[in-house]
């Protein structure tokens, strides 16, 4: 029988996080669940750099206001590496824009949430059918799931009122995820479904939180378990 990995061996998930702090904790809950584990030593370790202080994605990308998150991305990035990550996740779609930035700059496996999303959809849903896409909207503005959804032949449907998905997103981060605002993410990706959606993507963090409000006719995919779950098959060997 192979003897058990010492902790100098196992591999560690270095996680960016703080982006934000509540959709941090909830991928260490669904890596957690989504461990197969008859004892705490058959978890998962993961280093956490929960920073609310990363620079603000809204104030960089859209507004043009503020300064680069790069810059504290690397920093974190680099703290996790000399604690004993062995690979690098974000639960943040928008802050995925920098994802280039932190691989060059940190020589870890980079478990991008993005690309993982985009292959997990296309496997679920034959070309042509229309994404409806739960998003920020900077994550709409920088087209960060257009292209690969584009070379998947699968088209993007945004919502009529996006600014009822950010009011959301800006309610979550208060912490104010009530059954009020369950509803209306339901309203929302019930609309996107009469529009010709023929699968929901949440890909938010902040409405990952609430993406158990979605009930529906067509598949549902939530971002943040396609990342947890490459976490676990990655840590796990799978």
């Amino acid at each position: 029988m192979a003897e058990p990995l010492g902790p100098e061996s196992r591999p560690v998930v270095g996680i960016l996080g703080g982006m934000g702090p509540e959709a941090t904790v909830d991928l260490m809950r669904r890596v957690i669940a989504a461990t197969p584990a008859q004892d705490d030593a058959d978890h998962i370790r993961m280093l956490v750099d929960n920073n609310p202080a990363v620079p603000s994605r809204i104030a960089a990308l859209i507004e043009g206001t503020g300064p680069s998150p790069l810059p504290e991305l690397v920093r974190m990035a680099r703290g996790l590496a000399a604690g004993g990550a062995t690979m690098l996740a974000m639960p943040c779609n928008t802050a995925h824009y920098y994802a280039g930035g932190i691989v060059e700059a940190v020589p870890l496996p980079f478990l991008n949430m993005i690309a993982l999303t985009v292959e997990r959809v296309a496997a679920m849903v034959p070309a042509g059918t229309q994404v409806g896409l739960l998003a920020s909207t900077a994550v709409f503005k920088i087209g960060l799931y257009e292209q690969a959804f584009a070379d998947h032949g699968l088209p993007i449907l945004a919502p009529e009122r996006q600014d009822e998905v950010m009011a959301l997103i800006r309610a979550v981060k208060t912490g104010d995820t009530g059954a009020a605002r369950r509803g209306a993410l339901a309203a929302i990706a019930e609309r996107l479904v009469q529009g010709g959606a023929g699968i929901i993507l949440v890909a938010c963090t902040e409405l990952s939180i609430m993406a158990d409000a979605i009930a529906g006719t067509v598949p549902v995919l939530d971002a943040m378990d396609a990342l947890a779950e490459e976490i676990v098959a990655q840590a796990k060997g799978r």
